[in-house]
């Protein structure tokens, strides 16, 4: 039975430790580590059967399949290191994938499976059967709450704050490669779209600030040779 190191004890870090102790995640978790240990140990504290608390080698070592949930910058570091042992990875930060492709070039010349979640979007599926044909615009709308979006770099760099709105606001369009870089922990699920279709340079992304949501709302649009 495959199991799993988790790489980060974040939100997706630990929800991925709750669903092994509630049953609903049935594979093995062989370990954890995270670049704030104490945060991590104190969550471990409160399972009932907490998994070990290892430092990254020895996780790879002890893991078929290395689950990075830490964000993208530790990306090209830890699949070097996953792969040259020979273990597969899921990558969680999958639009760090657009900026550092070699992690795809890595993982063919080790012979390892690298895994890019969907996340919380549907029909890459529709959009990939598409690619088949000619595909000549895809447009996703992103809406997301205040908070989520606050903070963002594209934001920051900008001025731009968003906590005062009192109606729904366009706050960001351009090309999916743009969106992963000033909103990198928002809008990992555009690089999704991104690769099931015309890439990272054409694929166009608007996110919208909308007060009072309490989730993200996506809409993609494609249009082609198949029509829209």
């Amino acid at each position: 039975m495959t199991k799993i190191g988790i790489v980060g004890c974040g939100a997706v870090g630990q929800a991925l430790l709750k669903a092994s102790e509630d049953g609903v995640l049935t594979l093995p978790i062989s370990g954890i580590t995270s670049r704030t240990k104490g945060k991590a140990q104190e969550f471990l504290s409160t399972l009932k059967e907490p998994p070990g608390y290892y430092t990254r080698e020895k996780l790879i070592k002890e893991s078929d399949l290395i689950v990075e949930a830490a964000g993208g910058d530790v990306l090209p570091n830890l699949a070097r290191e996953t792969f040259e042992s020979g273990k597969d990875l899921m990558a969680i930060s999958i639009g760090a994938l657009i900026d550092y492709p070699d992690i795809i070039e890595l993982a063919k010349k080790y012979g390892c499976k690298l895994y890019a979640p969907s996340g919380a979007i549907a029909g890459l599926d529709g959009i990939k059967s598409a690619s088949i044909g000619r595909i000549d615009t895809v447009t996703m709308i992103t809406r997301k709450p205040l908070m989520a979006l606050e903070g963002s770099p594209y934001l920051v760099e900008r001025g731009i704050t968003v906590l005062g709105l009192t109606e729904e606001k366009e706050v960001f369009y351009g090309t999916a490669r743009e969106a992963c870089r000033g909103f990198p922990a928002n809008v990992n699920v555009s690089a999704a779209v991104s690769f099931a279709g015309i890439g990272p340079d054409k694929t166009q992304i608007r996110i919208i600030a909308v007060p009072g949501l309490e989730r993200n709302c996506h809409d993609i649009e494609v249009e082609g040779e198949f029509g829209l």
